[in-house]
């Protein structure tokens, strides 16, 4: 069985992390906490205006690599690895790469080990990866092919209004959500 999991908002915090630095400097009538964002891509619920000064966050250096990691999602994806399920981790880089690629590589080197840095595929098509399932916060996930692999939504409060028929609350959900 081939496991396909998202980097960002599923192994780290990246839209709570955002919003820790985001909410420091944004005007307090504009700001809104991410419970109440409504869009995968966290810019779209704010007018075009602030969107550089966003950019300028998440484009850091060190804002990916500093990504503190999901509750239990080291230990989940070291478990799948165990049980001998194929884990791969499947992630869309920013097109403003510079420092996310190099960052996310570091990122899982960091908090998974030298040796899952070959487990890294970057991609901005998801569809073309090929798996059993993929775990991802983003609710609808577009691409050039049919899928062959099934989705299970990792809960965010950007995806509570998307209608899915699996979810992942947090990763004590796993083993029954892909069925092992």
């Amino acid at each position: 069985m081939i496991i396909l999991v998202d980097q960002d908002d599923v192994l780290n915090s990246y839209n709570e992390e955002f919003n820790k630095i985001w909410k420091a400097i944004c005007p307090p009538e504009v700001y809104i906490p991410s419970s109440r964002q409504r869009n995968f891509n966290f810019t779209l619920d704010y007018p075009e205006s602030f969107r550089p000064a966003m950019r300028d966050i998440y484009t850091a250096p060190g804002f990916v690599l500093n990504l503190p990691p999901i509750e239990k999602g080291i230990e989940a994806v070291k478990e799948m690895v165990s049980m001998g399920l194929t884990v791969y981790i499947c992630t869309a880089p920013l097109l403003d790469y510079e420092n996310c690629v190099l960052e996310k590589y570091q990122w899982v080197e960091r908090h998974l080990g030298r040796e899952y840095i070959g487990r890294l595929v970057l991609t901005r098509d998801k569809t073309l990866v090929q798996g059993d399932f993929l775990i991802d916060d983003n609710p609808e996930i577009r691409g050039s092919a049919q899928p062959r692999w099934e989705q299970i939504v990792f809960d965010q409060p950007h995806n509570q209004h998307s209608k899915v028929t699996k979810r992942m609350f947090d990763w004590n959900d796993w083993k029954k959500l892909i069925g092992v």
